[in-house]
């Protein structure tokens, strides 16, 4: 086999940072070893990227920032594609009307994990996570070896902030929503008690179809909520391309008169 074309892994990361600045050697280690890439091999037992290996990266690197989507998704993708199957997902470029929550491994959500795993799991730097549980976001627990672990049900709310600070927005913006979610949670509270006081159908006992009809009402109230927020915001942020437009058109008359 000739190396013409062919990449070390080093030169890989470093093709790939700019896109992907928490691009790490050990990152695409890790995805080798969870089968989703397969490089060739020298002789001596260097591993040696082809275009084509490259791509594939490039795919599942994002597949997993833009889509949110598991490993375990992603390398289920990977494999429609090499038998010659449409994917399931959705084509780069499309975006979702509604942004939810991205989907997880159900064993991640469940489990403590090492902070220094955070750059494989979810594709977001160490230094990145810990400003997050800074600014109160999440929490993170210390272990008796004293590690620092995240919990794996914030897996999700770690991928949407780190796709946020891609837009200038970072944790100590976000600390205004931690804010608001400590204010707010105790109105959504009473909000249910008297909703079930006046016999809105939410019951206290602690019943399988009492807890189904809670969470119907907390998860419309949510989303009225979040509705009139995004309204309020959206009549409040100025269209540039609106002040932009004016500017020019002020211009044009002061040198037509």
């Amino acid at each position: 086999m000739t190396d013409a074309g062919y990449l070390t892994i080093g030169k890989v990361v470093k093709k790939l940072q700019q896109q992907y600045p928490d691009l790490s050697i050990s990152k695409v280690r890790y995805l080798q070893d969870e089968g989703l890439l397969n490089p060739s091999r020298t002789p001596s037992g260097y591993r040696l990227y082809s275009q084509r290996d490259v791509r594939r990266l490039e795919t599942i690197l994002y597949l997993q920032k833009n889509r949110f989507l598991p490993l375990s998704v992603i390398k289920e993708e990977l494999e429609r594609a090499d038998a010659g199957q449409a994917p399931a997902t959705d084509a780069p470029g499309a975006l979702a009307d509604t942004i939810a929550l991205p989907a997880e491994d159900e064993e991640n959500l469940g489990k403590l994990h090492p902070i220094d795993r955070m750059p494989e799991l979810v594709g977001a730097s160490v230094s990145f996570v810990r400003q997050l549980s800074e600014a109160g976001v999440i929490t993170l627990t210390r272990s008796p070896h004293g590690r620092d672990l995240v919990d794996g049900r914030d897996l999700p709310l770690i991928r949407l902030c780190d796709e946020l600070r891609h837009f200038g927005i970072g944790p100590k913006n976000l600390r205004q929503y931690v804010i608001a979610a400590n204010r707010e949670s105790s109105m959504f509270e009473q909000a249910l008690v008297v909703y079930a006081r006046k016999g809105g159908g939410v019951e206290l006992e602690d019943t399988e179809a009492a807890r189904t009809r809670y969470d119907q009402a907390f998860s419309r109230m949510l989303g009225l909520t979040n509705a009139v927020r995004d309204e309020l915001i959206a009549r409040r942020v100025t269209n540039p391309f609106k002040d932009v437009a004016s500017g020019s058109s002020r211009r044009e008359e002061g040198r037509s008169s």
